[in-house]
């Protein structure tokens, strides 16, 4: 039994006193400074605790009662023929002093000097989360060039809390946070307010995928459909040299392609403003040879104009393109039916109330907006309530309210006399919702007509910004990640740099990283258990019999996962080393807050080796049904037994990990993971390591949520479970850094 105590030393010039922790037992006795000074008067000695008092106390307290438990807890699980004055004292300076670094170094700390010469790519991450793209960019640098972080963006604060933590407060870097919906109006003036006048070599970004997904039911009129439309909004703002857009396999399939060649149609929407006269020149050269289709041309011209307008001008053109038809269906009018007809006949008032909705499609894009919102918060799917959602939301679009105006029109039956003149209208309509991709494809039969296709494609040759060939599939365990994640990346490269249409993999098949490598040396935490320091994993006595089988699945590796057996370091080492490039000299030691106030405090950062490897609290029923599982090897063989015992389980699934091969993509829950050694969840660490992330990247805040909480609260499990694989984003980083120009 041992007995940890604290106690004030005596009073340095100040008058403060330092508090020492004295522990005791037996014969045992062993004193070392805490590094807290207070005065006299704000200590308990009988309840071991700094008064209120001191203005600090919270803090402190929390510290001192983390050593108390770090050092009874090491008695605990450590040999007691290692109990050495010294082991002790170094237990314990090791945490006093890593605390006492981190409040020493300032919070934006000097680059390494070798750096100051280097070129710098500058670069922003939307729907950033934890930040797996921006830590897979600040691993990566090529030749003379590395990647400067300007802006992180996300909608959650336990996102901004850990990015603050990681960026701002660990490595010193003053990139900003913005936390905003980029749906929101102002989402862009603020986002240009964060980064100056700086410009913007690259932009990543993953826009939330759960409606794309494979995994899971997809949801009509998902409130995350439309973000790559505003994720593009940014594009054409920044116009930046490569832009990366993340997403799941699901994608190229939702819709039957459709999704994905509307966002292949966006990107190649994207204009060179510089150009863009030469296409409204072309436009006014076809009219004179085709004056019949004067009108139809006229109003391609102005629609095109939308794509270099702001948004407040755009708002302005599309008014008065619909302006110009209603004034041609007023003249049109009389023609086609009666006076008392116009005023009283449903398909007339059709016509006229579509032309009302068209001209008001901002309001009813933020109608949509807070009605897809509503529905998300409401959970409105599989009942009654989603159709007549769904049903409203699609009247509002304005391919529909076109789509009832060729109706009504149809319904009139105009004389034959007019039939031109209603054409006219109909196509005019389907041109002012028409993607830059559509128009250019009925210009060319126009371009073909008159013998102009080839000035035609050199002028669109020259006015598109953006050159994209396909989006391609990456495999995470390709980059060096235990993990076999698939990944659609869409890479657009501006006009004047070089096409990327792949990111080579970094290992063959047969080197990957399995998940023995990536997780063995944290297998020391039992059931409702938290560890905050690393501890000597003895294989011998873990694996009697099979050792050598064991360590066989170790390899020494480059940061990539390449195998280096004279060079290299093992995958958990890496991960224990830290894999950011040479300008983090000043890297503060990981720390944990619970939130804000926490942060700012830096007295209360929780500073230690190993964060985030805390183990759930489980029943006995729950680790029998488990162990059933494990020793079956999978969930559906086990099925028979567990019924049989009584330990049936209404779970859909459980994924058993197998030492020797790669994961299956991780998601957020980790009750879906059974360790492949212990009938037992993974940690919050254990599935950080499985996606590439090192060990001194500290998820910050709650640990899990759950039933509604899971909407609103993205806590560590989600923060890792939703990330890009840093070294994924490594690999896109290092290839755009080796042809960037």
């Amino acid at each position: 039994m041992i007995n940890v105590k604290f106690y004030l030393d005596k009073a340095d010039k100040s008058k403060r006193f330092p508090i020492h922790l004295v522990l005791r037992q037996k014969d045992l006795q062993i004193k070392v400074a805490t590094g807290e000074k207070i005065l006299k008067k704000d200590w308990d000695s009988t309840n071991q605790l700094v008064k209120d008092s001191e203005y600090s106390h919270k803090s402190i307290n929390k510290y001192l009662l983390f050593l108390k438990q770090e050092v009874e807890k090491y008695f605990e699980v450590e040999l007691h023929s290692n109990f050495t004055d010294k082991k002790i004292k170094e237990k314990i300076a090791s945490l006093v002093n890593s605390r006492k670094k981190n409040n020493d170094i300032s919070i934006v700390s000097e680059p390494s000097p070798e750096y100051e010469n280097k070129d710098k790519v500058t670069f922003v991450d939307l729907f950033a989360g934890a930040g797996g793209f921006s830590e897979g960019f600040l691993q990566a640098e090529y030749g003379n060039k590395y990647y400067d972080f300007r802006l992180a963006s996300d909608i959650n604060e336990n996102c901004e809390l850990t990015h603050l933590a990681r960026y701002n407060y660990q490595l010193g870097l003053d990139a900003e946070f913005l936390r905003q919906d980029i749906t929101e109006p102002d989402f862009l003036d603020n986002f240009l307010k964060k980064i100056g006048d700086k410009g913007i070599d690259v932009v990543c970004g993953g826009p939330p995928c759960q409606s794309f997904s494979l995994a899971g039911k997809r949801k009509k009129f998902d409130k995350k459909d439309d973000l790559f439309a505003h994720y593009l909004k940014v594009i054409r703002q920044l116009r930046p040299k490569y832009f990366v857009m993340e997403n799941v396999k699901g994608i190229l399939t939702k819709e039957q392609g459709k999704i994905k060649d509307m966002i292949l149609q966006e990107i190649r929407s994207i204009v060179d403003l510089k150009e863009f006269n030469q296409l409204i020149l072309f436009i006014a050269q076809l009219k004179k040879t085709e004056t019949k289709q004067s009108f139809i041309l006229e109003c391609y011209n102005l629609r095109l104009q939308f794509e270099t307008a702001t948004e407040k001008e755009s708002e302005k053109l599309k008014s008065n393109y619909i302006n110009n038809l209603e004034n041609k269906f007023r003249l049109l009018t009389p023609k086609i039916v009666n006076y008392k007809t116009s005023k009283t006949d449903k398909n007339i008032s059709t016509i006229r109330h579509g032309f009302n909705l068209l001209k008001r499609v901002k309001e009813l894009e933020y109608i949509r907006k807070k009605v897809i919102n509503e529905k998300a918060f409401s959970n409105l799917d599989n009942d009654f309530f989603a159709d007549d959602f769904d049903s409203f939301l699609t009247s509002i679009e304005p391919e529909t309210i076109i789509e009832k105006i060729h109706t009504a029109f149809n319904n009139l039956r105009p004389d034959e006399t007019f039939t031109d003149d209603v054409k006219q209208i109909i196509t005019a309509l389907e041109i002012f919702d028409y993607s830059f991709d559509e128009c250019v494809k009925d210009l060319n039969s126009f371009a073909s007509k008159a013998n102009k296709e080839n000035e035609f494609e050199t002028i669109l040759s020259k006015i598109r910004l953006y050159n994209i060939e396909q989006p391609f599939v990456a495999l995470a365990s390709n980059y060096g990640v235990p993990q076999n994640r698939e990944r659609v990346l869409f890479i657009g490269c501006r006009k004047d740099q070089k096409l990327i249409n792949d990111i080579p993999a970094s290992v063959k098949q047969t080197e990957k990283v399995n998940v023995f490598e990536a997780i063995y040396d944290l297998d020391f935490v039992g059931n409702d258990d938290e560890r905050f320091d690393y501890e000597k994993i003895d294989l011998k006595s873990q694996y009697n019999g099979s050792t050598e089988k064991m360590k066989s699945l170790i390899q020494k590796r480059n940061i990539d996962g390449k195998p280096n057996k004279t060079g290299g370091l093992s995958y958990s080492e890496w991960s224990r080393k830290g894999r950011l490039n040479g300008r983090f000299i000043n890297i503060k030691n990981p720390f944990y807050v619970r939130n804000f106030e926490e942060l700012q405090n830096t007295l209360a950062h929780l500073v230690a080796p190993l964060h985030n490897h805390k183990t759930s609290k489980q029943n006995e029923d729950v680790i029998n049904r488990l162990n059933v599982i494990l020793k079956s090897g999978n969930y559906e063989s086990a099925k028979a037994s567990l019924k049989e015992i009584g330990l049936e389980s209404d779970k859909r699934s459980y994924t058993v990990l197998k030492p020797e091969g790669q994961s299956s993509t991780i998601m957020t829950i980790a009750d879906d993971y059974i360790h492949y050694s212990n009938p037992r969840a993974l940690t919050v660490r254990e599935m950080a390591r499985l996606q590439s992330f090192d060990d001194s990247f500290v998820f910050q805040g709650k640990r899990s949520t759950g039933g509604n909480k899971r909407k609103f609260e993205v806590p560590q499990f989600t923060l890792v479970g939703n990330a890009v694989p840093p070294l994924m984003a490594r690999a896109i980083a290092l290839e755009i850094l080796k042809n960037i120009e």
